[in-house]
């Protein structure tokens, strides 16, 4: 009768299965809590985001929302679902609860309680708004609007619709912090906007 060695196989096996296991459960933890990706469907948002582009999300800034900041949102209910079926809606927050948000001022400009909004997001040659509106955001919801006014579907399309165009922060995913993808546009998105 020979000796066999021991078998030390499935030990390994159990510790690859754990870490395999906790690496996985991390990921997802991430994903919910803290960050996550998204990509721009359109050219909404240019020339900041352009359609393609890959967006690392801040999901600890969810259900919040801040004048000036680019966000994430679940629009179901509140905006038309686009021809893909997207629920999701990548926009600037321009006004917040309590704002006056008004198009336009003698100058051509948005106005937040009276005080003109500076845009130096636009692209030149691209209007505040060529659509009137005047609004109170109730407490509790944001008015959106992309940074491509001639070529985004926006919280000045719904003043109609469930909600007045005004989108609830709950909604709200995350803010968004970065581009990702691809590489040639990576880098952090900036925080502009508030009066």
């Amino acid at each position: 009768m020979t000796d066999t060695p021991p078998r030390r196989r499935r030990p390994l096996l159990g510790v690859a299965a754990v870490v395999l296991v906790a690496l996985l459960v991390g990921a997802l933890l991430v994903r919910h809590y803290a960050v996550q990706t998204f990509w721009v469907p359109s050219g909404s948002m240019r020339p900041v985001l352009e359609d393609g582009d890959v967006l690392l999300v801040d999901r600890q800034q969810r259900q919040e929302a801040h004048r000036g900041e680019i966000v994430v949102f679940d629009g179901t209910g509140y905006f038309a679902p686009s021809e893909d079926g997207r629920r999701y809606w990548v926009k600037r927050v321009i006004g917040v609860g309590g704002d006056r948000v008004r198009c336009c001022d003698d100058a051509g400009r948005i106005t937040i309680d009276g005080e003109p909004l500076e845009e130096p997001y636009l692209a030149a040659g691209v209007a505040p708004s060529d659509v009137p509106f005047d609004v109170q955001v109730p407490e509790g919801a944001m008015f959106v609007l992309g940074d491509d006014r001639g070529d985004s579907a926006d919280s000045r399309d719904h003043l109609g619709s469930p909600g007045g165009g005004m989108i609830p922060t709950d909604r709200v995913v995350g803010e968004v912090r970065r581009i990702v993808w691809p590489l040639a546009r990576a880098g952090d998105v900036p925080r502009l906007g508030s009066p």
